[in-house]
């Protein structure tokens, strides 16, 4: 096994999954399992309090300016000196790419492989850890892995497809200051879990979309998820949305079927996360068949506050 550094969050997870850790030498301030790990890669608004609002202005004027928000400590790398450095491609936004990490690689010696994990869709995913393990010399144990996970999603479209579970018009939103919806494999994720969002943006990147199209569109079920956020952050700003003109009249909002979900459970595309946000789903848009899973209860709540299925 090749030891690494993990600059993707994702990445991290799917080796803590394997539980391969020990082979990981360095992850980002964002990964999971805070302090088990020295941290390589910083965000210039780390620790800083920003609303939705202003997080999006931030992000805007540094991509349009063509400056990253994200840097390397370089000699704490060197002294790490991984075989293999994880970093991606979906979005420079999110989380450092390759282009800033090349920068930062190109300094080493010895250099170290850089492999980019950069999924479109679910499958993608899957593939895509799959070639991690590959690279690492952990093919069996991802494979095994992914196997378990493909029997859990088969789990739930059998269940759904036994019962002839009607298929739900549903919007995610992976931001809501502005409004942006779902993209790359969530969609994925929304079908299989019995529900359809005709607002999203299959295999590609989230836009910006109006409230009025939303209101026309009318979801039965409105998944809150911004990027980044935890159920609690996302409850901090959530307010807003009262005010928003039509927001009592909406569908979803009269049947009390809104709901706010940590943002791993889909931003963060670590097959394990993924397939949790599946089933997670699937029992909040079909309750009458299935039960959310007891492990991640902490993962979502409705709002307002008043029900949980």
């Amino acid at each position: 096994m090749k030891t690494v550094c993990s600059f993707l969050p994702a990445a991290t997870q799917l080796l803590y999954d394997l539980q391969l850790q020990d082979s990981l030498l360095g992850v980002t301030f964002e990964c999971p399992y805070p302090g088990d790990k020295p941290v390589v890669v910083h965000c210039k608004l780390e620790g800083q309090s920003n609303n939705s609002q202003e997080i999006d202005r931030i992000y805007s004027e540094a991509k349009a300016s063509g400056e990253s928000l994200y840097h390397v400590n370089e000699e704490l790398l060197q002294e790490l000196s991984p075989q293999v450095v994880i970093s991606q491609d979906v979005c420079e936004v999110c989380q450092i790419d390759t282009r800033v990490t090349q920068q930062a690689l190109a300094k080493l010696s010895p250099s170290p492989e850089l492999v980019s994990y950069s999924p479109d869709t679910l499958e993608d995913v899957f593939q895509h850890a799959q070639s991690l393990g590959d690279v690492l010399g952990a093919s069996s144990q991802v494979r095994i892995h992914l196997q378990s996970l493909r029997q859990r999603i088969n789990h739930v479209v059998d269940r759904l497809r036994a019962h002839k579970a009607p298929l739900r018009r549903v919007m995610l939103m992976e931001w809501y200051d502005p409004i942006y919806n779902c993209g790359h494999w969530i969609p994925d994720q929304l079908g299989l879990a019995g529900g359809v969002d005709m607002l999203s943006c299959p295999g590609g990147d989230s836009v910006r979309i109006e409230w009025e199209k939303v209101r026309k569109y009318e979801p039965e079920v409105l998944i809150l998820a911004p990027c980044g956020y935890t159920v609690t952050q996302s409850l901090e700003e959530i307010g807003m949305m009262e005010s928003w003109e039509g927001w009592n009249e909406l569908k979803a909002v009269q049947e009390k079927r809104v709901f706010v979900l940590d943002f791993d459970l889909f931003t963060q595309p670590s097959p394990s996360t993924l397939v949790d946000g599946i089933e997670l789903l699937a029992a909040l848009f079909h309750p009458d068949l299935l039960v959310p899973p007891q492990r991640l209860q902490h993962k979502w709540q409705a709002f307002p506050a008043s029900i949980h299925v």
